[in-house]
């Protein structure tokens, strides 16, 4: 079986999608023939990652987002927020029936708390534009003339008939198939093979905005649901790479929160080369080991009978405060006064550096984002065209650029399907389609 298209976008997530509208309305702008548009997606109920985020509610932006909120190259990451800026998103979700809030934390969320919201929004967009969408076609291959070999769903995945072969020929292409993160949604890396096969080069990937698993001798399961703010310090060859405060979650089997979800990647990619990598935290963010000691001198002047585990109530729980004490080797209930200058360091260390034993991430079942993907100097950030494949375009997660968590990979899915959208329609008028 084969068909052919104008515009073939792989990958119907949130950048796909994104994608075919912005490239069906360009080109309705334009007044010219509508364009054939296929979007193609190998799982049978696409937008799953969308559904998923945000524990079922879909963060689909920030009130306010730079560059330094992604791991990229700057100047091209500063380009791409400029074209389709958070307001611009805003007003795009509001234009398709997404009515949006603002939490406290700047995070844009539906009015309906609802993710279904934001992917039936979408949906319904794409039907009233004409946008064709195979669910359960995954595209195994391509070659440099767009011609896509596809394996199509035909009944349940158990029968071994279930699948047939297609191709579908295509003028331009989009890719937008995301990473290798949470791969139950359909994410499984295979966008970048079809990458490969037209001139691009894919960089390391690892999992990123992901949950530590800690070693069992540590503490955590003691304190499993508390959260506070705290400071976490990635050393890599026992250089600051990375330092950053947010709020901690402790878990039955780690670190979690957005502050450890942002720090992971960090400590995921210096794990995966093979580096010597520690991650500390400080239970006091921005305070100084010497601050937090004198501190603790002039508690036990004026307090002297107070127990250590009340004083270190100043800063944290009481609970976390004893499961502290007790890792860094102190009696919770001995009284300031008796501290001597030893066990005091040492529990000042604890507040201000306390090394995490790390076991593990918890890897791409859990990772909400791919860290590494297409190089960003391999498209131009003005259309997000291939700078290796004429006709080519790429969106999204596919590209090497990440950003920490609160909403700011939608707004990088939104945005460069955005630019590849209209980038991919620029042309496709002025000479007649198939």
């Amino acid at each position: 079986m084969s068909d052919s298209c104008d515009i073939a976008i792989v990958g119907a997530g949130a950048a796909g999608m994104t994608a075919a509208i912005f490239a069906a309305e360009a080109a309705r702008a334009d007044g010219g023939p509508a364009p054939r548009i296929v979007l193609l997606d190998g799982a049978k109920s696409p937008g799953a990652k969308i559904l998923v985020s945000g524990g079922g509610r879909c963060n689909v932006t920030h009130d306010h987002i730079c560059p330094d909120d992604f791991n990229g190259p700057k100047n091209i990451v500063r380009n791409v927020l400029a074209a389709f800026n958070e307001k611009a998103a805003e007003q795009w979700m509001e234009s398709i029936g997404v009515q949006l809030k603002r939490e406290e934390t700047g995070k844009l969320f539906p009015v309906s708390d609802s993710a279904r919201t934001v992917l039936a929004s979408l949906q319904r967009r794409l039907a009233e534009l004409n946008v064709h969408t195979r669910a359960g076609c995954k595209v195994v291959g391509v070659d440099p003339t767009f011609h896509l070999e596809c394996e199509v769903s035909t009944g349940p995945s158990s029968s071994p008939d279930s699948r047939a072969t297609a191709v579908l020929s295509a003028r331009r292409l989009i890719l937008s198939t995301g990473g290798k993160s949470l791969p139950k949604t359909g994410s499984d890396g295979g966008g970048w093979n079809l990458a490969r096969r037209l001139g691009h080069s894919v960089t390391d990937t690892w999992p990123a905005l992901v949950p530590l698993v800690l070693d069992d001798r540590m503490f955590h399961a003691d304190v499993s649901g508390l959260s506070h703010d705290a400071e976490l310090s990635t050393f890599v060859e026992g250089r600051l790479n990375d330092r950053r405060t947010g709020s901690l979650l402790w878990t039955h089997f780690g670190i979690s929160g957005p502050l450890a979800m942002d720090a992971s990647r960090f400590w995921t990619i210096a794990k995966g080369r093979s580096q010597a990598v520690e991650m500390r935290c400080s239970f006091v963010p921005g305070e100084a080991f010497e601050k937090v000691e004198a501190k603790l001198i002039r508690m036990a002047q004026a307090r002297p009978k107070q127990s250590i585990v009340k004083a270190l109530c100043e800063w944290l729980p009481e609970r976390l405060s004893a499961a502290l004490l007790g890792h860094a080797g102190a009696e919770a209930g001995e009284a300031l006064a008796q501290l001597s200058r030893d066990r005091r360091r040492r529990i000042v260390h604890a507040l201000t550096a306390l090394p995490l034993p790390i076991a593990r991430d918890r890897g791409w079942n859990y990772a909400e984002v791919t860290a590494g993907g297409v190089p960003l100097d391999e498209v131009d950030f003005r259309t997000m065209a291939s700078r290796k494949m004429p006709g080519l375009f790429l969106a999204g997660e596919i590209l090497d650029c990440d950003g920490r968590i609160g909403g700011f990979n939608f707004q990088w899915a939104w945005a460069t399907g955005y630019l590849a959208g209209r980038g991919a329609v620029k042309g496709l008028a002025q000479s007649n389609f198939p």
